[in-house]
């Protein structure tokens, strides 16, 4: 793929962007090529160029449908980024056209009922509707459903982890058959980047103990709650370079394009991490909870050794 090409397939808005870096990384995660069986499985996918259902529907395909994660009959929870009072064209939030086609999906499989939320930042009446993820929700028949109340959460056991030991997570979760986890591929102050680790945040209730007690290690331990998301689906359409997690304006947004979808969730992070330094140079090292996530064998690092399709739109 040449710098031609590459620049015409990631078009950025926002702040003035002269040039744009190529990478092994990048170049490892765009390059196209056919496979004699759609329907073969692989460990990831990464997806650019296209509209974010198009790019779903395309990745989903490959990874093996949908049908492969949720059974009929299963409660399934859909688990989008839905923190701010943002509209989609500021990148605060995961984009609503991905997630009611992942909803359709799920129902398509034959999901007995599907359940949306987040433990949002700001008021989540304001996030779910301005979001646009309210609107989408109620239009394929899912339920949209609130957690800004402790009472929504149970307690659950992390044995593994090291710094957080247990922690209270809703209850859509908790009573859940399967549940896809949805995030933003985004900038943010404190993890350095938020993706679909950094996304369980919005399933528990106390997350002031998270940031008073090594924001990173607890990134990881949560993650090792042994209900493991069915699916990771990594929201690159729009990529919030700077000012996140919650964003000032749509200088701060670079229109990227990108989908990635594993069931390792850290080789999805890291394979997003490594596209988001494409639009701004931020070493994945920084990002400590994925090394952590790795340390605690909740997935890899080491994206030599995945089977990976790679699709250019």
């Amino acid at each position: 793929m040449d710098r031609r090409n590459f620049l015409k397939a990631v078009a950025l808005s926002g702040a003035a962007f002269t040039s744009i870096k190529e990478s092994d990384a990048m170049n490892l995660l765009v390059q196209s090529f056919q496979t004699a069986q759609a329907t073969a499985k692989y460990d990831l996918v990464a997806i650019m160029g296209g509209e974010p259902d198009e790019m779903y529907k395309k990745a989903i395909a490959e990874i093996g449908g949908m049908k492969n994660f949720i059974k009929p009959g299963d409660k399934v929870v859909v688990k989008p980024n839905i923190g701010w009072d943002k509209t989609p064209e500021l990148a605060a939030n995961t984009n609503p056209k991905l997630v009611e086609a992942i909803i359709k999906d799920c129902f398509s499989a034959g999901a007995k009922e599907v359940t949306v939320f987040d433990h949002t930042c700001d008021d989540w009446r304001k996030c779910y509707a301005n979001s646009g993820i309210e609107e989408a929700v109620k239009a394929t028949g899912a339920k949209l459903v609130p957690a800004n109340e402790e009472s929504y959460y149970k307690p659950v056991s992390l044995p593994q982890g090291k710094s957080l030991k247990s922690a209270k997570v809703h209850q859509a979760i908790v009573d859940a058959d399967k549940w896809i986890n949805v995030p933003i591929l985004k900038s943010h102050g404190g993890a350095q980047m938020t993706i679909s680790m950094k996304n369980y945040m919005g399933i528990v209730w106390d997350r002031g103990y998270f940031h008073a007690n090594d924001l990173q290690q607890c990134i990881a331990d949560v993650c090792t709650y042994s209900k493991r998301p069915a699916l990771n689906i990594v929201d690159a359409y729009r990529i919030l370079k700077t000012s996140g997690p919650r964003g000032r304006s749509e200088a701060d947004v670079a229109l990227a394009k990108g989908l990635f979808i594993s069931q390792d969730i850290v080789a999805v992070d890291t394979a997003a991490a490594n596209f988001f330094n494409q639009v701004r140079e931020l070493p994945v090292d920084r990002v400590g909870h994925l090394a952590k996530g790795q340390e605690l064998g909740i997935g890899t690092m080491d994206l030599s050794n995945l089977n990976i399709k790679r699709i250019k739109v």
